[in-house]
């Protein structure tokens, strides 16, 4: 499954990050997909500040899933692995999953769903062809299938 994946995000648990069953608490979760997200846009050379001030259209997140499958504890190394499963008219569904560093160690799954929106009209509107493309150079999966 790892090799799906072109982006990996490294983290470090942290303290704060762990429950009273000593875990990552669920809701870090999301958190950690976010903060790789934002990582996996940016090692595409998208400038997504950048982007929405130019053409005045944002993402609003519709849908997230996380499935835990192990225990994530405090003080170990993980990575967030992100993808682009499809591309829509208006969403971009990304894949996301959680390993133990360098490993087939899977801890948790997911998936996040955007919708492009007009931050004026707050109507979905097309995923710009830019975009598209930008994600197609990495995402070959994208093209098959």
């Amino acid at each position: 499954m790892r090799e799906e994946f072109w982006f990996h995000f490294p983290f470090r648990v942290r303290y704060s990050e762990v429950d009273a069953q000593a875990v990552v608490f669920n809701a870090h979760y999301l958190t950690y997909f976010d903060t790789a997200i934002t990582e996996y846009f940016r090692a595409l050379g998208y400038d997504y500040l950048g982007e929405v001030a130019r053409t005045g259209i944002d993402f609003h997140t519709v849908k997230t899933v996380v499935e835990y499958k192990a225990p994530i504890r405090f003080d170990e190394d993980i990575e967030v692995c992100v993808r682009v499963a499809r591309i829509g008219r208006s969403s971009i569904n990304l894949a996301l999953a959680i390993f133990a560093k360098g490993s087939e160690d899977l801890r948790a799954t997911g998936e996040v769903i955007w919708v492009a929106t007009d931050q004026k009209t707050h109507q979905s509107v097309a995923v710009t062809e830019d975009l598209r493309a930008l994600i197609a150079s990495r995402e070959k999966a994208l093209g098959r299938g």
